[in-house]
């Protein structure tokens, strides 16, 4: 199976653990945090959660599509935050039809 470039990244992330896994971890982070990943099945009020948290550390806000769980390899994920500036930068810049970045206003 070919992994696309935002898979790769986000296996790096994985490996050097700068990912914090569902919306009680990100809440519970004060700082440090470069993008947000909501996946599309998740429910209306996780997805204002993302927004929420999005605002909250003024980073941008990238919706999966084909599933947050098979992207980051844990069953049931729906929400999750990366701490590495770089490799966020590298997700958002790759972002393909698979990870769409979230515009303001385009539910």
């Amino acid at each position: 199976m070919v992994r696309s470039k935002v898979q790769t990244y986000l296996g790096f992330c994985i490996k050097a653990r700068k990912v914090a896994y569902g919306a009680t971890a990100v809440e519970l982070l004060k700082r440090e945090v470069h993008l947000i990943l909501v996946c599309s099945s998740a429910a209306q009020n996780t997805f204002k959660l993302a927004i929420k948290y999005k605002n909250k550390f003024n980073c941008p806000l990238i919706v999966c599509k084909n599933g947050l769980e098979n992207a980051l390899n844990k069953p049931n994920l729906k929400l999750a935050a990366i701490r590495d500036a770089e490799l966020a930068g590298a997700i958002v810049k790759n972002a393909d039809d698979n990870f769409e970045l979230y515009a303001e206003g385009n539910n």
